[in-house]
């Protein structure tokens, strides 16, 4: 005789291909979750929580510093920022662009270089007050600190650098300091950052340039480098090295027709 199910006897599940119907789902979810964890939301609404969570401490702290930092005299508070961005910039994705430390220093410490070929008439200099007034500075000076010195020799921004000191409403603003960002670099390369910066904007005067040109030749730079540094071709360096007086230096070189 079949034998009859006891009260105790739980029937069996119905199976799909061997697997229990009613877990299938489950098991699946579980599988998709642990090879794809990025695309669960949950998981990563928990990444996010996590990283928030790690982050309030610091930001706690950083709330504090700041309290403290805001209650120091001005000047040691100045300094002390400029520190704390330096510091910052050693941790920061970005501390190999220049632009990512901007420090505001005394204005008696910027110094201008003795090459730059840019110059600026007094029409847009007014201009350039008026942008600097209306606007604040939105563009940093560019400068090498020369240690030795304790100055900051300005690559790009000398007129920046004058509003900053000639205009007494903008002196006033700045508290006579300006923004600044540093590169470290040899004279060559900086007199070639500078040539770059002026004729970005397309502002160069011809005389200035080929002083220049002469100078980075006399300093063992060859003209293919000149040209690639400088943003030129090879026949406008050649030119600049003739109108600066080197055209002994290459008498029997052909120019294009571009220079006749």
């Amino acid at each position: 005789m079949p034998k009859k199910n006891q009260p105790n006897d739980k029937p069996k599940e119905k199976t799909i291909q061997g697997k229990p119907k009613g877990k299938s789902k489950e098991n699946a979810q579980k599988k998709t979750s642990q090879r794809n964890p990025k695309e669960n939301p949950k998981e990563k609404t928990n990444q996010v929580k996590n990283i928030k969570d790690k982050l309030h401490p610091l930001k706690n702290e950083m709330d504090a510093l700041i309290t403290k930092l805001s209650q120091l005299p001005e000047e040691q508070r100045i300094d002390l920022l400029n520190y704390l961005k330096r510091k910052i910039a050693e941790a920061s994705p970005f501390s190999h662009h220049p632009v990512d430390v901007v420090q505001w220093i005394p204005s008696e410490k910027v110094v201008a270089n003795d090459y730059n070929p840019n110059k600026v008439a007094p029409p847009e200099m007014r201009l350039l007050h008026l942008s600097i007034k209306e606007d604040g500075y939105t563009q940093p000076i560019v400068a090498y600190y020369d240690k030795e010195l304790d100055q900051y020799v300005i690559v790009d921004g000398f007129h920046r650098n004058r509003v900053g000191k000639e205009y007494e409403d903008i002196r006033a603003s700045v508290k006579n300091h300006l923004p600044i960002v540093v590169i470290n670099k040899d004279i060559k390369a900086r007199m070639a950052s500078t040539i770059r910066h002026n004729r970005a904007r397309g502002t160069h005067q011809i005389q200035s340039m080929s002083q220049v040109v002469a100078e980075l030749h006399l300093k063992g730079w060859s003209d293919k480098k000149i040209a690639e540094q400088l943003g030129m071709d090879k026949d406008e360096v050649l030119k600049l090295k003739q109108f600066a007086g080197l055209g002994d230096l290459f008498k029997n070189r052909e120019f294009s027709k571009a220079w006749v």
